[in-house]
């Protein structure tokens, strides 16, 4: 297991790798907060902000929800805070869904089946999230839900199909893109739908296991990471890896790898780019 974590962003126009800060011990999954300058992630089943400009930590109040794993997504304007909270169970363990207002503890339940591991907050105010259901859960199978943030009934989207993963809404809140064997190859790959869970569509048909794409904020770039085929089973997402990111257009066009590096999950579990949609932040270990 890793020992030290570094928080690092990667500027996509010139190319440049920064570490920001590095910690002892595992942090995992940035996201980017509207402000431009602070950056949030979960450490010890606790949620934590980290400020560029002060290059200064702290720990954010979220009530009960205090063994939050690194599905957590804020609401577009930044107001709420959602996240995947593990919380005793009588037997086993299970992960649901909280919404909060961002910073204040006060957290109310939003799903109420486990498990579910969030990944999506669209402007339609509407989460996504995927889940293991019923009989599915004991052959491992994932599928792709959404659900108002508000609470209400869940949808499903896929069908049982493959192990359908990282559910995450295009920046107009029309598309789901997401992760999935459901292709030829049997790998992990990356696809798109309607909001509906119409128009499947494959991006990707690679060499290797592609995990969690995340849209730039004007929808022109895809960043996602892969981990190398024969390393682990398609389905799963571990840590320390030796793993990429890559670059891409929302066609499968211009596809590059930017580097490797030693990670996995963590990484870059949920959407983490800036803003501007300049940089994105991602994590790394040793």
């Amino acid at each position: 297991m890793s020992s030290f974590s570094i928080l690092e962003v990667y500027d996509v126009e010139t190319g440049e790798r920064k570490a920001l800060r590095e910690f002892e011990g595992l942090i995992e999954a940035p996201n980017w907060l509207s402000d431009g300058d602070t950056l949030l992630y979960n450490s010890g089943g606790r949620i934590w902000t980290y400020s560029i400009a002060r290059d200064e930590a702290k720990l954010l109040e979220t009530g009960e929800c205090v063994h939050c794993n690194n599905d957590h997504v804020p609401s577009p304007d930044g107001k709420y805070l959602a996240v995947s909270h593990n919380p005793p169970m009588p037997t086993g363990w299970g992960s649901f869904i909280y919404v909060m207002p961002m910073g204040s503890g006060e957290a109310r339940q939003v799903t109420p089946l486990s498990p579910s591991f969030l990944h999506g907050w669209s402007v339609k105010d509407e989460l996504a999230y995927c889940a293991f259901r019923g009989e599915d859960a004991g052959e491992r199978k994932v599928d792709i839900y959404t659900m108002p943030a508000g609470g209400g009934e869940e949808k499903r989207l896929t069908d049982g199909v493959g192990y359908n993963d990282g559910p995450e809404y295009s920046p107009d809140g029309e598309e789901i893109w997401f992760c999935s064997t459901r292709g030829r190859s049997g790998l992990m790959q990356i696809f798109k739908m309607n909001r509906d869970g119409s128009g499947v569509t494959q991006i990707t048909d690679t060499g290797e296991n592609c995990w969690f794409p995340h849209l730039s904020p004007d929808a022109s770039r895809v960043v996602y990471l892969t981990f190398r085929k024969g390393d682990l089973e398609p389905h799963e997402h571990l840590p320390d890896k030796e793993v990429a990111l890559w670059l891409m257009k929302p066609d499968g066009s211009e596809r590059r790898k930017l580097f490797d590096l030693f990670g996995g999950q963590g990484t870059i579990n949920v959407n983490s780019w800036s803003p501007d949609g300049k940089k994105f932040a991602f994590v790394s270990y040793r």
